[in-house]
């Protein structure tokens, strides 16, 4: 089966890292399909995790709500989400609801955050700051993957059924446990319409 052809994208300038297949970053676009050929067949039958492997790229399908960790181009895990109660489109200003579209970094971690656990995402970039100025508006930020809000239940906040987050990426307790342990800080993520 071919693969599939995804999009292409731009990471910051300031990006230092490379993602899987050595593409030149520093603002130069990146031929996802090269990088990550994801057939129906691999996402369907992802491989057994061995403890010593890592995700080396996040793909996030916002219209299928399903993220995919990968590496060497093959799906480690699949994973149901919700997003921003106004998924569709990029993100443009704080408070709109949306999650970003585009190529970004896991930058940082949070342990103690008011969800459980949170991985942050490099939104904004330079090229979402100078959209956001260019309208008079500020482009917001704290863009995470996260599980539950602490003390609530999935069935409290409609996960993963509902979008419910202020434009995050929300997936169960158990799953961003998980996901905290397979991604590293620098991994990149490419999250897609």
């Amino acid at each position: 089966m071919a693969a599939m052809v995804l999009c292409a994208t731009t990471l910051p300038a300031s990006a230092e890292k490379s993602v899987p297949g050595d593409a030149i970053w520093a603002g130069q676009p990146a031929p996802i399909a090269e990088q990550a050929p994801v057939t129906e067949q691999a996402m369907s039958t992802a491989p057994e995790l061995l403890e010593t492997e890592s995700a080396d790229m996040v793909l996030l399908y916002k219209g299928r709500r399903t993220l995919y960790l990968m590496r060497d181009g093959e799906v480690l895990r699949s994973y149901s989400v919700a997003l921003g109660r106004n998924p569709f489109g990029h993100k443009n200003q704080e408070g709109d609801g949306r999650t970003p579209e585009g190529g970004y970094l896991i930058d940082w971690r949070n342990p103690n955050s008011d969800f459980h656990l949170s991985l942050h995402i490099s939104y904004p970039r330079p090229q979402d700051y100078r959209q956001a100025r260019d309208a008079g508006v500020d482009p917001g930020g704290a863009i995470m993957i996260h599980g539950l809000p602490n003390g609530r239940t999935a069935d409290e906040v409609g996960h993963p059924r509902f979008d419910w987050t202020n434009g995050c990426i929300a997936v169960s307790n158990e799953e961003i446990e998980e996901i905290w342990e397979l991604v590293e800080d620098g991994t990149a993520i490419f999250i897609l319409p």
